[in-house]
């Protein structure tokens, strides 16, 4: 998880780092991979449930708020408001795209003005982990 903080999950990274952490409560059940178990019946067998995206969702929003409040060069590369051409191609996704769906902020604006009142932002944050993934 280091420098997650600044990942953007694509929905294929989300089932990578999922799959990722089955192996890893896999590993620590020393359940074998022939074994014909499910994730289910492995998440009951370890008492618990998958807490890595909600993690590192919860780690990225509370860095994005740092962020926004600070309102330097850091805020605008976030926000992704730098001039200059745009680069060929499909367009690369957004951080703040990924957290604005996480939080069910609507807009991406929403959230950056949600960022300027710390109790506000930190109860989205709150209310997000909560409803999970």
């Amino acid at each position: 998880m280091y420098g997650c903080e600044a990942w953007t999950i694509s929905k294929q990274t989300q089932k990578k780092l999922e799959a990722t952490e089955m192996w890893f409560l896999r590993r620590m059940l020393r359940i074998s991979w022939t074994a014909k178990k499910t994730n289910d019946t492995v998440l009951e067998e370890a008492h618990t449930t998958r807490l890595l995206i909600s993690k590192i969702r919860k780690r990225q929003a509370t860095f994005f708020g740092h962020v926004m409040r600070r309102e330097k060069l850091e805020n605008l590369v976030t926000t992704g408001m730098l001039e200059g051409k745009r680069s060929r191609g499909k367009q690369r996704e957004k951080l703040i795209e990924g957290l604005t769906d996480w939080l069910k902020a609507g807009k991406s604006l929403e959230a950056i003005e949600a960022t300027k009142d710390r109790k506000k932002w930190r109860t989205m944050i709150a209310n997000a982990v909560k409803q999970g993934t």
